[in-house]
């Protein structure tokens, strides 16, 4: 990747105004991992009005920001968007309005890098659509995950999209595929989550009665011989929500590598299922501007079509 040279003075844009110096920075030096952006803010490398600041610092219109020269050291180098990376981004967008847009994410892409993943679809899609001053997350999936994932293409916009997801103003639908017969009148999980280490750095989540109020809502969608096919409904946004309230429940996901049981493992293998059947198929928002409900649908992977059929033999 090419690297900065020289120091380089930016003028914030009323557009920009709100942004975190961080994701500032992040999509001023591309390729630059959030580690090395952390460091040289700490250091007063980048200064602001001549004045250093902190990592959460939001920029306001009119600001001079001073961004130093950067030489990456190849292990510290974001990785480069490949064609096929590249590809597949720009083919997973489902719908886009002026300020927000919609993608199906692909499962095995991490949201963002870091954790020993080189490059995430955020910090992928920003070199991919560098015609945008703005980009920004609204919500996670996790790594596994596929289907629909909302972005904001400006901060007026980010900011009421994470004020309707904080009201419970977003109506979030996924599909999964489910070890054994779930029954018509479970239809409520509310058991407490904590997030844990489980050792080498990874983080899970477990059932604990001292741990942060959670809620999902079930419903029977297709029932198999050996498997259910379930649609749900986080009412909270915990980490791994619907897969650790589905083993809970006596229904492990198939696929799933963290949660997994005997039986669901088993029956993983003879689907023949090689990821984490979870997919969000469904997302409405209120559009930013106007308030009017947006509903955007992803279609199910291949790969998950192929394991139902399986499922129904």
């Amino acid at each position: 990747m090419s690297e900065g040279r020289e120091v380089q003075w930016v003028d914030i844009a009323p557009e920009q105004a709100g942004q975190r110096i961080d994701n500032f920075l992040m999509t001023r030096l591309k390729g630059a991992p959030r580690a090395l952006i952390y460091r040289i803010v700490r250091k007063g490398e980048v200064r602001v009005n001549k004045k250093r600041v902190k990592v959460d610092y939001r920029l306001q219109a009119g600001d001079l920001v001073r961004v130093p020269p950067l030489r990456l050291a190849p292990r510290e180098a974001m990785k480069e968007v490949s064609d096929n990376l590249r590809d597949l981004l720009v083919g997973s967008v489902i719908m886009e309005g002026p300020d927000w847009m919609v993608l199906n994410k692909p499962s095995g892409l991490a949201v963002h890098g870091g954790s020993g993943v080189k490059i995430g679809l955020i910090e992928a899609l920003r070199q991919v659509r560098d015609d945008l001053s703005f980009l920004e997350l609204v919500h996670r999936l996790d790594r596994d995950t596929s289907g629909c994932l909302l972005l904001a293409k400006s901060r007026d916009a980010l900011v009421t999209l994470n004020e309707s997801l904080k009201k419970h103003g977003m109506d979030k639908r996924y599909l999964a595929l489910v070890s054994g017969r779930w029954p018509a009148r479970k239809t409520y999980e509310s058991a407490r989550l904590d997030r844990f280490d489980a050792g080498n750095g990874e983080r899970r989540v477990r059932v604990d009665p001292n741990g942060k109020v959670s809620r999902t809502h079930f419903s029977v969608v297709e029932t198999f011989e050996k498997t259910t096919l379930i649609e749900a409904e986080p009412v909270t946004g915990r980490t791994h929500q619907i897969r650790v309230h589905a083993t809970h429940a006596g229904h492990a996901l198939l696929g799933d590598d963290k949660y997994a049981t005997r039986e669901s493992g088993l029956l993983t293998k003879q689907l023949g299922l090689g990821r984490l059947f979870l997919h969000a198929r469904a997302l409405t928002f209120p559009e930013p501007t106007n308030g009017r409900p947006v509903t955007v649908k992803a279609p199910l992977p291949e790969a998950l079509e192929q394991a139902l059929k399986r499922a129904r033999q």
